[in-house]
């Protein structure tokens, strides 16, 4: 995008922001990890609070700020967002924590056409351990984390709402939308 995607407004709302609110639908304990707080304070809701990514002795990435995340969260399941999903409904994400009581599994994901959508989905705080020794290891992506983990599946009747604003094209199709799409 050659910009922090987590600043770029929809509708006058940037990216994290909306995220933040969808999340605050289903939890009163929400986390944002970054390397940069201090370009979030003013625009995510008060009620998150703002984890500083540690400077790495490794290459950082999504894995790494996760792994960082879990070791400052008190909780069985933690809900894992991208600051990307601009079409995210809560409803959905309430639907999904009903799953959580009866799950088993390390995770619950939505499946797309290419592997498990890590950025969208729930993890039980318990797989820290297994997710330090992959980092260790000096693995960087969930799908090579995942695969040697259980996973539960997460149904989504509309892909839409998984959406993930890569591109400036994509950008120009979400600006087009009406504000509550």
């Amino acid at each position: 995008m050659g910009q922090d995607k987590a600043l770029i407004s929809i509708h006058g709302v940037p990216l994290l922001r909306r995220v933040c609110e969808v999340a605050l639908h289903c939890t009163d304990a929400v986390y944002v990890v970054t390397a940069w707080p201090e370009h979030y304070t003013t625009i995510v809701p008060s009620q998150c609070k703002l984890i500083q990514e540690p400077q790495p002795d490794r290459p950082p990435g999504p894995l790494v700020g996760f792994a960082h995340a879990l070791t400052q969260v008190q909780s069985v399941w933690v809900l894992l967002l991208a600051c990307d999903l601009p079409r995210l409904q809560p409803e959905v994400l309430l639907s999904w924590i009903d799953r959580l009581p009866a799950a088993t599994e390390t995770a619950l994901l939505p499946k797309g056409d290419r592997g498990w959508e890590p950025l969208c989905g729930f993890y039980r705080t318990s797989c820290l351990p297994s997710l330090q020794r992959a980092i260790v290891q000096g693995d960087r992506s969930f799908q090579g984390w995942l695969a040697g983990e259980t996973v539960g599946e997460l149904q989504v009747s509309d892909r839409s709402l998984l959406f993930n604003c890569n591109t400036p094209a994509d950008l120009r199709q979400l600006e087009q939308l009406p504000q509550n799409s």
